[in-house]
């Protein structure tokens, strides 16, 4: 019996070297995720390239002509872009009230006419059978006020009535044609008219806050 034990001995470490391999393959398999991971790079490069997403969602959005891309830009949604413009909206109309009451309630005004807006124009959407995603929808909803937010603070900047009604209807036909063009892409032909109506309403919306601000 003893012998048989110092035999076996040799047989249960010899498993081990040769599994010395089969070991590295989880490490092996980890460093391959942390190729894909994002959580180790500097924040700088992780800023940046959000930033640099943003700017390529911007310029879809807004230059409907050059969607050279296919659509390949709005696949990848994300609402930093949405929130900084709706946060950049609601500062502009906020300074532009006579107290700080009325800048609060401007302030609230802006965010739920734009989130629960643009969800309900989605809702819209996608119960017309609309081939979108809804944060992605929010998305493209959300990076269209971009001409509104740039006719907000060009109107705060020249406190002129009928400079602020240019600045305005400029601002109003570059998102609405953004917009437009996006969702009737993807709206059944036949329910184009009922898709794209809450849009124009959506951004009528938010034009009107900023001509009566």
């Amino acid at each position: 019996m003893p012998v048989d034990a110092a035999y076996q001995s040799p047989q249960l470490a010899a498993p081990e070297s040769p599994g010395l391999p089969s070991s590295s393959a989880p490490s092996g398999t980890m460093q391959g995720g942390r190729d894909r991971c994002t959580l180790d790079e500097p924040v700088m490069d992780t800023i940046m390239r959000d930033l640099r997403a943003i700017g390529m969602k911007l310029k879809y959005v807004m230059l409907p002509r050059a969607r050279a891309d296919k659509a390949h830009g709005l696949k990848q949604w994300d609402l930093w872009g949405p929130l900084f413009l709706c946060l950049a909206l609601g500062i502009i109309l906020s300074m532009q009230a006579e107290n700080s009451e009325q800048a609060g309630l401007a302030f609230a005004l802006v965010f739920i006419i734009v989130w629960v807006g643009s969800g309900v124009v989605t809702l819209n959407a996608v119960l017309l059978r609309g081939q979108i995603s809804f944060f992605q929808s929010v998305c493209v909803l959300g990076y269209c006020i971009f001409p509104l937010v740039i006719a907000a603070f060009f109107s705060l900047l020249m406190q002129i009535i009928w400079l602020k009604v240019v600045f305005v209807v400029i601002g109003f036909t570059w998102s609405t044609g953004a917009s437009v063009g996006f969702m009737s892409e993807l709206v059944p032909e036949d329910r184009k008219a009922l898709g794209v109506y809450p849009v124009w309403l959506f951004y009528v919306a938010i034009a009107w806050m900023i001509l009566i601000s």
